[in-house]
């Protein structure tokens, strides 16, 4: 059985990639069963950049190829930021529902039909079956609106101001399997156990395996 690990130590993240790869075959390890590592500084300039960066940097640390995703939230009257600076929007040291209510006030004159955002959410495997020194990279975007105020407990990060049309509720209404089911994330994750699984079955010689 393949073993990757996870380079997050987002207890929320690692909760929803161990949901998506549930029954692949391949062995996740996250933060608690691998070495202590440095978490890598998130310098890049795109979202890309930095989940490349933290790939390389727990594969390095661990010896294992390394799953890392780099996502945040997008609005399109902030031309599009908060985006790969979502985790430290507002300065360092903020809570989530603190970061929340800081971004909530800058839209305050923000109409209902100008509130347009979504997640966006990059996934890289460090390195790929099959090679020496490359990747495996997919992206998901997760499309709503920026709510008026804050509802629900589920989830974590943005997910209690931002809200899904099409279901009538913020995304931390929603039980954590519906979410898991439709979210940029899992839309990402998806794609790359897939891509995984064919890459596994083309180079290897060995007994490891994935089933999709």
């Amino acid at each position: 059985m393949m073993k990757i690990a996870l380079a997050t130590k987002n207890d929320g993240k690692i909760r929803e990639i161990l949901s998506i790869f549930d029954g692949s075959g391949v062995e996740l390890l996250d933060y608690r069963d691998l070495p202590p590592y440095d978490d890598p500084p998130e310098e890049g300039e795109t979202f890309l950049e930095n989940a490349l960066a933290k790939a390389k940097a727990v594969h390095e640390a661990t010896g294992i190829p390394a799953l890392a995703d780099d996502s945040g939230l997008e609005i399109e009257a902030l031309g599009w930021a908060p985006g790969i600076r979502s985790a430290r929007f507002g300065g360092e040291g903020l809570s989530d529902m603190e970061r929340s209510m800081k971004l909530l006030d800058e839209m305050r004159e923000v109409p209902e039909e100008k509130r347009a955002a979504r997640f966006r959410c990059v996934m890289a495997l460090y390195p790929a079956p099959g090679t020496r020194d490359g990747a495996l990279v997919t992206e998901g975007f997760f499309h709503g609106t920026i709510a008026l105020e804050p509802a629900g407990k589920n989830g974590f990060g943005y997910d209690p101001i931002f809200f899904v049309p099409g279901r009538g509720v913020t995304v931390a209404q929603m039980p954590p399997e519906e979410k898991n089911r439709i979210s940029h994330r899992y839309r990402a994750g998806i794609e790359m156990r897939y891509l995984l699984a064919g890459r596994i079955r083309k180079n290897s010689n060995t007994t490891e395996h994935i089933e999709d």
